[in-house]
């Protein structure tokens, strides 16, 4: 009830963006309210430091680090919530509804803002921001130099490329503009979404598709009970050219978030490579 109280008295202010950069020591207590924050936190916090992550980060559909947020008590993202854990940091997402942010921020909360990732660079970029602002900079270099050894390790690309398209519920491709584009490209395919004029995401139709002909075709893991927007996925003309072609199916959390789950992706879909592409 104080802490409702005292929200309301801060209705008529304006929002003023509290920087995790004015602290001189690393925060204590911090909160994460945004799947993506949580994972990178996860990576990096030190023991004790991350006080709550989003329940999104215990959802194995979603989050790539279940185990690690096992031991962190799960939060739905209120801000009424999120102030009486008392958090001299709250990690968010540039798409967090503003509401949230605007009364965080009235309550003089700290707030780290991190946007999305739609390239490889910016899981690097994220990584090294998040080391900062908790004061865990060695531990994101160290993170970043084993994704990129990683990265090293899966060989040459193939030329020219094989070509590929992610499809997903209602016809969604995503372009060579997204996190799961920089996957695939990373991964040594030619995205033929790019074709259609398509750069972050889009729409196709399955007779599109099925023309075009991709040398791999990328699915979605599919969701528990039945969705309409999902029907489009069983049609006998997918199912053919799923039947003729190589696919493979890419678990949501291991490219939902730009973390270094990303590798995981990325193998499957080179392992996934027709006519052995990239080798054994």
């Amino acid at each position: 009830m104080v802490a409702l109280r005292l929200m309301a008295a801060c209705l008529a202010g304006g929002l003023t963006m509290v920087a995790a950069a004015a602290f001189a020591d690393p925060p204590r207590r911090v909160v994460s309210i945004n799947l993506c924050t949580d994972q990178l936190a996860l990576q990096l916090a030190a023991p004790g430091q991350l006080v709550s992550v989003s329940y999104l980060a215990h959802d194995p559909a979603s989050s790539a680090m279940v185990s690690e947020a096992a031991h962190v008590p799960a939060n739905r993202g209120s801000a009424e919530e999120v102030f009486l854990l008392q958090p001299d940091l709250v990690l968010a997402g540039t798409f967090t509804p503003p509401d949230t942010l605007r009364l965080l921020s009235r309550l003089n909360v700290p707030i780290e803002l991190f946007p999305p990732e739609t390239k490889l660079q910016d899981i690097r970029d994220n990584l090294r921001r998040m080391g900062r602002v908790l004061g865990r900079e060695a531990e994101a270099a160290a993170t970043i130099t084993r994704f990129d050894k990683g990265l090293a390790a899966l060989g040459p690309l193939e030329s020219p490329a094989p070509s590929a398209a992610i499809y997903a519920a209602n016809g969604y491709v995503a372009g060579p503009v997204s996190l799961s584009g920089a996957i695939l490209q990373a991964a040594g395919y030619r995205n033929i979404a790019g074709d259609f004029g398509i750069s972050e995401g889009g729409n196709i139709l399955l007779e599109q598709l099925v023309i075009a002909d991709p040398d791999l075709l990328v699915l979605g893991a599919r969701n528990p009970g039945h969705a309409r927007a999902e029907e489009l996925l069983d049609h006998p003309a997918l199912h053919a050219l799923v039947a003729r072609q190589p696919h493979a199916v890419i678990e949501d959390h291991n490219w939902s978030c730009g973390t270094p789950a990303a590798l995981d992706a990325i193998r499957a879909l080179r392992h996934a490579a027709p006519n052995g592409a990239f080798g054994p």
